[in-house]
C-alpha cells in the first residue's frame, strides 16, 4: 500500500458538485488504480453517486453537511468553523491522514483556510498559485497567478525555486528552464524588484537553468518551461491567454460552420481540427497548485466538468509521487 496516493477531496466545491467531483473520481479510477480518495461532504448526496460504481476499497466518505459557498468571502468561509468539507479535507492533510488535498471551491477561501491549517515551508514567506500552460514543445509551469499582488525580490526568487521544483516533480526527466516575465528581454528593463531578482538568480548557484527575462509574446514558444511573475501580472497574463484561446476556438468554429464551403473544409480537415481543439482544451490543464505550504494543495477550476476534475486528480498523483515538498525543501 506504500504506492497508494491518499487524496483528500472537498466534494462540495465548484459548479455541479458533488456530482461532477464524484464522476471525476470514478473516471480517474479507470485510468489510475494508485489513488485512494477521502471524500468530504454530504454523504446523503455522495453515496448514491458512487456506490456500485467504485470499489469501496478505494474510497471513504467523511460526512458533513456544511460547505463553503462560492459567494462566501475568505473571512466568512473561515468563520464557518472547522466542520465544512473544505476545512476538514485540508485538516486531513495537516493530520497526515491524506497526502494531498484538492477542491474546486472558492479560491480565496481555500488559500485562507489552507494557510490557517498548514505551516509555511521554512524560509518561504508567501505561498504562490501555480498552474500548467501548454507551449510549442510541451508544458510550462507559471506562477504566481494571483495569490500575491505585491512581491519583493525574495518572493520572486522563492517562486523561481518552487516553480522549478514543481516542474521537476511533474516532469522528472526534463530540466527546468526558468525565466522572469518582464516588459523586455534586456537587463535594464523592468522595475527594481524584477531587476533585483534577475541579479540574485544570475549570481546564485541553482538546481535549474536561469534564462533571464521572457516577454508576454514568448510565453508559448517553449524556450523556457517555468515562468515567474508577481500575482497581479501573472493573473492578467492567465486571463488574457484563456480569453485568447476561447476567442480562437469560437471564431474558428463559427467560420468553419458558417457556410457550405466552410463545412466542407472542416470535414476535410477534421483530424487536424480535432488535434487543435484538444490542444486548447482547458480541461487538460486543470489543476492549479498552492506551493510554499508544507503540504500540497490543489485548486481545480470551479467551472470544469468531470473530465477536467479527473485531470486535476492526475496532477495530485504526480505531485505526491514526484516528492514536490521534499524537492522544495532541498532546493530552498
Amino acid at each position: 500500500m506504500s504506492n497508494v496516493v491518499r487524496i483528500a477531496v472537498d466534494a462540495m466545491g465548484g459548479d455541479g458538485s458533488p456530482k461532477k467531483v464524484i464522476d471525476g473520481i470514478i473516471h480517474n479510477h479507470t485510468l489510475n488504480k494508485d489513488n485512494f480518495f477521502q471524500i468530504f461532504g454530504d454523504e446523503e448526496l455522495i453515496k448514491p453517486l458512487i456506490e456500485k460504481k467504485l470499489n469501496p476499497n478505494f474510497f471513504k466518505i467523511v460526512h458533513t453537511k456544511n460547505s463553503v459557498k462560492s459567494t462566501d468571502s475568505p473571512l466568512e468561509a473561515a468563520k464557518k468553523g472547522k466542520n465544512t468539507s473544505m476545512w476538514l479535507s485540508i485538516e486531513s492533510v495537516k493530520k497526515k491522514e491524506s497526502d494531498i488535498v484538492i477542491s474546486a471551491g472558492n479560491t480565496g477561501a481555500l488559500l485562507v483556510i489552507a494557510k490557517l491549517n498548514l505551516k509555511m515551508i521554512e524560509s518561504i514567506d508567501k505561498p504562490a498559485l501555480s498552474a500548467l500552460w501548454p507551449n510549442k514543445k510541451g508544458m510550462s509551469v507559471v506562477l504566481d497567478l494571483g495569490a500575491n499582488i505585491e512581491c519583493n525580490s525574495k518572493n520572486l526568487t522563492d517562486f523561481s525555486i518552487m516553480g522549478a521544483s514543481l516542474y521537476k516533480s511533474l516532469y522528472p526527466n526534463e530540466n527546468p528552464k526558468v525565466a522572469l516575465l518582464n516588459i523586455g528581454s534586456e537587463e535594464l528593463k523592468g522595475n527594481e524588484t524584477i531587476k533585483e531578482t534577475f541579479q540574485i538568480l544570475s549570481d546564485k548557484k541553482l538546481e535549474f537553468d536561469f534564462k533571464g527575462y521572457i516577454e508576454g509574446n514568448e510565453l508559448m514558444n517553449g524556450e523556457v518551461n517555468v515562468i515567474v511573475s508577481d500575482g497581479f501580472t501573472g493573473n492578467v497574463a492567465l486571463k488574457t491567454a484563456e480569453g485568447t484561446a476561447n476567442f480562437i476556438t469560437q471564431e474558428l468554429k463559427k467560420t468553419l460552420g458558417g457556410n457550405f464551403i466552410g463545412k466542407i473544409s472542416s470535414l476535410l480537415n477534421f483530424s487536424n481540427l480535432s488535434k487543435f481543439k484538444k490542444r486548447l482544451d482547458p480541461r487538460l490543464y486543470n489543476g492549479a497548485i498552492f506551493i510554499g505550504l508544507d503540504s500540497p494543495v490543489v485548486k481545480s477550476h470551479g467551472g470544469t466538468d468531470y473530465f477536467g476534475f479527473s485531470n486535476s486528480l492526475n496532477v495530485c498523483n504526480r505531485i505526491v509521487k514526484g516528492s514536490l515538498i521534499e524537492k522544495i525543501k532541498n532546493n530552498i
